[in-house]
């Protein structure tokens, strides 16, 4: 019997921590822990003789016998300072580690304060740029735009100039390069009736197509050449000036040929057997040969001057528009920067609170890793080897000194075993746990 209740309290596992895992160190020699081991069972069975083997004391000696292992074991200075030595670097780990997470979240607050510093920066600025563009229209030469006075009057009395001047340019040569080209002329009819149609431009569609849109596009022909002129006149040099002398000549040439055109089919009119072929030369020398181009190239050279003029001083009155469309732009760029400076913050910010977290996540660490060693770090594989040598004490009292019938002493033995495994339960030994330790704080 007593055999089977020794069997029973041999420890199965060495020991339960309740709060970390460490090697424990084996005493010395074998003959301290034999000398140790027959103290306690001696003790147990002393207890057990002294209060007949009862269950409710033995719980009771229990608690008292891990009082005593837990004051044994804190005596021990070496033998705890070898234990608390994981906890100890672990420690000087993590205070490294806050030293080096403190740096860090200072730098990355430096870093936010510079952004915020730079996005106030940026408002301000988009703030005077929306002061200037307010204020460019009333002073625009308290911020160096030369914008003459009066420039807008100008543009348009020489565009009130310029529109007649198109309508007559459209006019004139819807006329004549009908009357050039497609217009058979009338015996009867006089010269500028020939010449210029007042329906030239129904004529010629009824005609045809193609009569129609040479006649409607032709105006658009000299518009354009005027537009070059214009366009190459923006840039003063001597490769521009020769491109608009060959404009001009370009132009004066197509009227000429117009003019020449028209005064041929006049000529044939009149035209008997003695009369000459009609020639450039006689062309030259007829006086309507010369009111067509006069009426034709001197106006378009009018309408090419009062647009170069128009196109100046719009330019003279946009200087203000366009320095405010200039600021307007700059706005929106810098608002485009704000948002992006503002995702470099949003981002900072997440991981400076990244940061802080792992500080407060080390700091906890810490604190925790101090307790364990201010404590008293109990090998619990220990406290079950000389708990169980105290138990198999009491148990050979009850098995072989109390005078009570063998059923009595098997129903005792199991009570007593229970209050054993509780008491093991309650200091944190289990049999799932193998070499390690129990902490208890003082």
């Amino acid at each position: 019997m007593i055999s089977q209740i020794e069997d029973l309290l041999r420890p199965k596992v060495a020991n339960v921590a309740q709060d970390e895992n460490v090697e424990v160190k084996k005493p010395a020699t074998e003959s301290e822990e034999e000398v140790r081991k027959r103290t306690y069972h001696e003790a147990g069975f002393r207890d057990g003789s002294r209060n007949s083997g009862s269950p409710l004391v033995l719980s009771i000696c229990l608690n008292a016998i891990y009082a005593r292992f837990q004051n044994e074991e804190e005596e021990l200075v070496e033998k705890q300072q070898l234990a608390k030595e994981p906890y100890i670097n672990e420690q000087k780990t993590k205070e490294t580690e806050i030293k080096t997470l403190v740096i860090s979240k200072e730098s990355k607050e430096q870093q936010i304060i510079k952004v915020e510093t730079d996005i106030r920066a940026v408002k301000d600025h988009i703030e005077e740029l929306k002061f200037e563009i307010n204020d460019l229209a009333r002073n625009p030469e308290k911020h160096h735009i030369s914008a003459s006075k009066g420039a807008s009057s100008k543009f348009w009395i020489g565009l009130i100039i310029l529109i007649p001047l198109s309508l007559y340019l459209f006019t004139f040569y819807i006329s004549t390069s009908y009357s050039a080209f497609f217009k058979p002329f009338d015996a009867n009819s006089t010269i500028i009736m020939n010449v210029l149609d007042s329906k030239a431009f129904e004529k010629a569609w009824h005609d045809g197509s193609l009569e129609g849109a040479f006649v409607t596009f032709i105006p658009f022909v000299f518009l354009g050449l005027g537009y070059l002129i214009h366009m190459f006149g923006e840039v003063k040099s001597v490769g521009n000036y020769i491109k608009i002398g060959l404009l001009l000549i370009i132009t004066f040439i197509f009227d000429a040929i117009l003019a020449y055109q028209i005064e041929e089919k006049i000529y044939d009119l009149t035209k008997t057997l003695d009369t000459p072929e009609f020639n450039i030369p006689i062309a030259f020398g007829k006086i309507q040969f010369w009111g067509i181009i006069f009426a034709g190239f001197v106006v378009y050279l009018i309408w090419g001057v009062v647009f170069d003029f128009i196109m100046k001083e719009h330019r003279e009155k946009d200087k203000v528009k366009h320095e405010q469309l200039r600021r307007k732009k700059d706005i929106q760029i810098h608002q485009d920067r704000i948002t992006d400076i503002e995702i470099q913050k949003a981002k900072l910010i997440e991981e400076l609170n990244e940061i802080k977290k792992s500080s407060l996540e080390a700091q906890g660490r810490v604190v925790t890793l101090q307790g364990i060693i201010d404590a008293v770090i109990i090998p619990t594989k220990e406290y079950v080897l000389y708990a169980s040598e105290y138990m198999k004490g009491w148990i050979t009292f009850v098995s072989e000194k109390l005078h009570i019938s063998m059923h009595e002493k098997i129903v005792l033995q199991t009570e007593c075993i229970a209050c054993y495994n509780e008491n093991l339960k309650s200091v944190g030994a289990s049999e799932d746990s193998q070499n390690s330790v129990y902490v208890t704080t003082l």
